[in-house]
């Protein structure tokens, strides 16, 4: 093990004994004519459980395929398994570092780790075309997991993309590692919606069980999530992509669902509960997409003269007035104050 995983290893075990996870908070936000995909793929060769075969490759593939004229905005990495963690990986043969990590312990016998890693850069460079991650080799397979079901392994991309035909849109990336069972409630904050046309949510879920469906719902603002027959409402973290309609993705989800009708205009949070009687499932990534038109007003002093003197009150400012975190344009003569 290098230094490196060690330091890991004992930052994780550390979080494990005292049962922490992370909250779901927002990472990143993007406005413009912007929409999401993901790409991934599980490493578990069948779905997880006490009699199946244990086995974790160490790599797989999946595919990009952006249509003509669509550019990459963003792109970011997640990768999961059971265990303390594998923070050493490649990405189309290029090593990959985490620049977080994520843990969360189930009990004193089992963690699980997820990692994340911007990748813009390799995604912009190499566009369409196979994604292989590889090297993700250090995943508990023990006993403790084996007999218990909970051995996994998996890895997506979530691409932001701009595509001049699309509405202004709001993209919020959230992250963290949050698990059921019983129930959790994550709030989404930084939301502005201004219209429900074309509104979803995606999330990037590890450890779902096609094969459990005891009291599991997935609800925003009180509104049961399904995509039947992808995602019934009894199952929705159930190892499927609802991008290239798999269900083959043992125990992850790449998933989206239409909200159209659980939001409103002017909302600026919205809040996501999730229940299961038994199927162990953790939460790393939320992306919403909705239509929104605003400026972002910012001011930045640049240079100041005067008030060298007690009681000097003349003072020259030199300031810019920004509008870059933004979809609309920032309106004539809107007025500033500095404080």
């Amino acid at each position: 093990m290098s230094p490196i995983n060690r330091l890991f290893f004992c930052c994780c075990l550390i979080l494990a004994t005292k049962g922490f996870g992370q909250s779901i908070a927002l990472y990143e936000q993007h406005n413009g004519r912007f929409d999401y995909t993901a790409i991934g793929n599980t490493l578990n060769i069948v779905e997880n459980g006490a009699l199946l075969d244990c086995s974790i490759l160490s790599g797989s593939t999946a595919e990009l395929n952006l249509s003509s004229g669509q550019i990459v905005e963003a792109a970011y990495l997640y990768w999961a398994g059971s265990g303390t963690g594998d923070f050493e990986v490649n990405l189309n043969s290029t090593p990959i570092m985490p620049e977080r990590t994520f843990s969360y312990a189930l009990d004193s016998n089992r963690v699980f780790f997820a990692a994340f890693t911007d990748v813009t850069d390799l995604v912009q460079n190499f566009g369409n075309g196979l994604y292989s991650l590889s090297d993700l080799e250090q995943i508990d397979i023990s006993e403790d997991y084996c007999s218990t079901g909970t051995n996994f392994a998996g890895w997506a991309i979530v691409i932001i993309y701009q595509d001049d035909s699309f509405p202004l849109n709001q993209i919020n990336v959230y992250d963290g590692l949050e698990a059921v069972p019983e129930a959790i409630t994550i709030e989404l904050s930084n939301l502005n919606v201004m219209d429900v046309v074309g509104a979803k949510i995606g999330f990037i879920a590890w450890e779902g069980d096609s094969s459990l469906a005891v009291n599991e719902s997935l609800r925003m603002n009180g509104f049961l999530l399904s995509n039947p027959p992808l995602n019934p409402e009894t199952n929705a973290f159930n190892g499927t992509n609802s991008f290239t309609w798999g269900t083959d993705l043992y125990n992850m989800d790449i998933d989206f669902y239409s909200i159209e009708n659980n939001i409103s205009p002017g909302d600026t949070s919205a809040v996501i509960d999730l229940t299961s009687g038994q199927d162990f499932v953790m939460i790393n990534t939320i992306i919403t997409v909705l239509n929104s038109q605003l400026p972002d007003a910012t001011i930045s002093i640049d240079t100041v003269q005067g008030g060298d003197a007690c009681g000097d009150r003349d003072l020259e400012i030199t300031y810019t007035v920004y509008n870059l975190n933004c979809t609309d344009a920032l309106p004539l003569g809107t007025p500033i104050a500095f404080y």
